[in-house]
This record gives C-alpha cells, structure tokens and sequence, in this order.
C-alpha cells in the first residue's frame, strides 16, 4: 500500500512527522509512505529540497521518501493531486485538500481507497483498521 502526505515544515501538525516515520518503519514491509512538500497552505514549507530533507531527518529521524514541492491547490495542481481529488480520474471519490497533512491512502495497484484529513492522527484506529482490512 502507499500512503501519500503533503507535509510541511512550520505546520501546527509537523510534529506528524514522527507518528508518520514510526507508521514507516513499523509497517515498512508493507507500506509505502511518500511525503509530498507543500507551500501552498500558510505558505508553510518555504525551504528548498535540502532545507526540507535537513529539517525532516534530523528533527524527526525520517527516513520515508520526500518528493520535490509540489503545488497541490487550484489552479494548476500537480497532476498527483489532480488524480487524487478529482474522481472522474481516480475513479472513487472527489476530495479536497484541506491543509498540510491530509492523507491518501492507495493500494498495491494504485487505486485510492480513503481518504484522512490533515487532523487525523497516523494512528488513528480508522486507518489502522484500512491498513488490516487491506493487508497492510
């Protein structure tokens, strides 16, 4: 399963980045998280590449892969996140992103399955319970 996180550096929910990481390893034979900086929600993720990697490792020990920044609102969302939200692409739901740390979670073939919002926990039961009901 991958699970896709736009995350960000100066965000009240940064500190997800540690739960995130203990998801990562825990499930680290069955899981795939991919995190995603994003700028574009409080202008929360003003460093570049390196910035971002630095912060991330030494701050929260992370070691799940981090993409290049990418814009995810309107109007010219990357096409991750046009596919993502949009569900005449994905074929399962329309969403929107609501803030840094909204969760996507896919399976093996890359058909979205839910969707979690910035607030939910990484290990919140509702996921974990996608994670066992998907084999994860």
């Amino acid at each position: 399963k991958v699970l896709v996180v736009n995350v960000a550096s100066e965000c009240g929910y940064t500190p997800q980045y540690q739960q995130i990481q203990e998801l990562y390893t825990h499930f680290s034979d069955r899981l795939v998280v991919v995190g995603i900086p994003c700028n574009d929600f409080g202008g929360q993720e003003p460093g570049d590449a390196g910035d971002i990697r630095q912060f991330c490792s030494q701050r929260y020990g992370v070691s799940f892969p981090l993409t290049a920044k990418m814009a995810i609102k309107a109007p010219h969302p990357h096409p991750l996140y046009h596919w993502l939200t949009t569900a005449a692409e994905n074929g399962r739901l329309d969403s929107s992103v609501s803030w840094n740390f909204q969760k996507y979670l896919l399976d093996e073939n890359g058909q979205l399955l839910a969707v979690f919002p910035p607030a939910c926990d990484p290990f919140d039961p509702t996921l974990l319970d996608y994670l066992e009901v998907y084999g994860v």
